[in-house]
């Protein structure tokens, strides 16, 4: 049985998951796509992350790459509504990347977390999976390793017993490259009004701040999103930590940023603007790309947005304006127009 069918037969049921690329000689790089909640692979349901994954998938044999993407959850039927509206199953996804990434990765090479939404939430806490307890070396990425370890990581573990479990089955010292996110939603699904607020609250343990292994964090941000149910996590700055990090607002909805464009392809333009964005940063941290990438992907801020009052959107009744500014990180993408600034609230360390 192979690694992956266990990792899935184990920790829930089977997820949509695409994997690629061959590890090859030397330091590789091993990527993970986490996708928001209704999004796939399939043609027209592709996102951001979604892209992504297939542009990397695209040189992945001949670039020492691997790469692998797991889809959000899926309303297919109304058996599966409870589980889109509570974001059910976001401790097993992280356990399955987490597996994923121990039984490929070797001293020297790097580690890519990519998400979108929910799938967001889902990379900054395998991240912080990875900070807290470490990452388990391929002989012990076992079902039963790593159920300890995200058992000591849920646990905030500072006994003995979790620094001795550290010491006998992990690497010394990981790095995390990169954390690149489209807008970063809590770990909650599709937070309905009323219903969201009888869903668990099983997700409070997650650390989903930058911590020390994180050399860069890159999070794009939706700047006229109004659906309070649909406020980002924000990244604060720790005081000690030396990384890069940068968080962007663009134009467009939550959405827009990720991609989601479903049945309207004249917002995709508008959507290109920040996965171009985030690919040049991947590309930065040395992540490869297809030759003439760019030229597949038209840009147009003035394109027209998705917009938050279509569909299943009329019934966030509770909207606010969103703050931009908390932290010296955030900065206004230049496709931003100043009059793009009179639907938003600044922070008084940004207005000053």
């Amino acid at each position: 049985m192979q690694l992956r069918d266990w990792l899935f037969g184990l920790f829930g049921r089977r997820a949509r998951t695409e994997e690629g690329g061959i590890r090859g000689r030397g330091p590789a790089t091993h990527v993970v796509v986490l996708d928001g909640t209704r999004s796939s692979l399939e043609p027209g349901c592709e996102t951001n992350a979604g892209i992504t994954f297939k542009l990397l998938n695209e040189v992945s044999a001949r670039t020492n790459l691997t790469v692998y993407y797991e889809a959000g959850i899926q309303w297919r039927d109304w058996s599966g509504t409870w589980d889109v509206i509570t974001g059910k199953g976001i401790n097993r996804q992280i356990k399955r990347a987490y597996g994923v990434i121990a039984s490929r990765y070797r001293p020297g090479d790097k580690i890519i977390l990519v998400g979108y939404s929910r799938g967001a939430y889902a990379v900054r806490s395998l991240a912080g999976v990875i900070d807290g307890i470490g990452l388990l070396k391929p002989e012990h990425a076992t079902v039963r390793g790593v159920r300890q370890a995200y058992r000591h990581y849920r646990n905030g573990d500072t006994r003995p017993v979790a620094a001795r479990f550290r010491e006998l089955y992990c690497h010394d010292d990981v790095k995390i490259e990169a954390v690149a996110v489209w807008d970063t939603v809590k770990a909650l699904g599709v937070r309905l009004p009323i219903l969201w607020r009888w869903t668990p609250t099983q997700h409070g343990f997650h650390n989903h701040a930058l911590g020390a292994h994180v050399l860069n964090g890159f999070h794009a941000l939706a700047l006229d999103e109004r659906r309070m149910a649909y406020a980002p996590v924000m990244w604060q700055r720790p005081d000690d930590w030396l990384g890069h990090m940068e968080q962007v607002w663009f134009r467009g909805n939550h959405a827009d940023i990720g991609g989601q464009v479903g049945e309207h392809p004249q917002a995709r333009p508008l959507a290109n603007i920040p996965l171009v964005w985030m690919l040049d940063r991947l590309s930065d941290c040395g992540v490869p790309l297809p030759d003439g990438w760019r030229v597949r992907f038209a840009q147009d801020v003035d394109a027209p947005s998705i917009g938050h009052w279509r569909g299943w959107s009329k019934v966030f009744l509770a909207r606010r304006k969103r703050v931009v500014g908390r932290c010296a990180s955030e900065r206004l993408h230049e496709t931003i127009a100043p009059a793009a600034l009179a639907g938003v609230e600044l922070h008084d360390q940004a207005s000053s």
